[in-house]
């Protein structure tokens, strides 16, 4: 199986290398471009990337692999990341991660809802430790989170 982009997000591709002195330094837009298609980054997306803008595929798989805005599987609609680093971990983000995945009744190894509905990833730093423990849904912070925010999130959630 090969990944071959639409027309537009060719397009949007093509744009993105041409705002870069070497073709390489692309690799974020280009992936960003890839993911906003299909909502995550195949294997195959990976390997065109790579020789898309001339790169060795380790160096696509460690930018991959690395920024946790960047998906390698389906997700559901809604994206829950929660932030599981050291300040975030300090203030009770496993506490908070565990009644997320009961709640939701994620088991071992399971990140996304049977229903598809949610998928809810534990991230290394959402870069807001001030508010720890935190979360994004679907990219946007919503601060700090306690077992009773982390409750009317999912009654929220339940209500779209």
């Amino acid at each position: 199986m090969s990944y071959a982009p639409s027309a537009a997000a060719l397009e949007r591709i093509e744009r993105a290398i041409a705002l870069y002195p070497e073709r390489g330094a692309a690799l974020l837009p280009v992936l960003q471009a890839i993911q906003a298609e299909k909502g995550f980054v195949t294997t195959e997306a990976e390997a065109w990337a790579a020789e898309k803008l001339g790169l060795e595929p380790i160096r696509v798989r460690e930018v991959l692999s690395f920024y946790s805005l960047f998906r390698r599987e389906p997700a559901g609609r809604t994206v829950i990341q929660i932030c599981r680093n050291l300040s975030c971990t300090l203030a009770g983000a496993e506490n908070i991660i565990g009644f997320l995945r009961d709640s939701l009744g994620l088991g071992p190894g399971t990140d996304t809802t049977c229903d598809g509905r949610i998928t809810l990833v534990a991230v290394e730093c959402l870069g807001n430790c001030d508010n720890a423990p935190c979360l994004q849904i679907d990219g946007v912070d919503r601060g700090r989170m306690t077992r009773e925010t982390a409750e009317a999130l999912l009654r929220e959630l339940e209500a779209k």
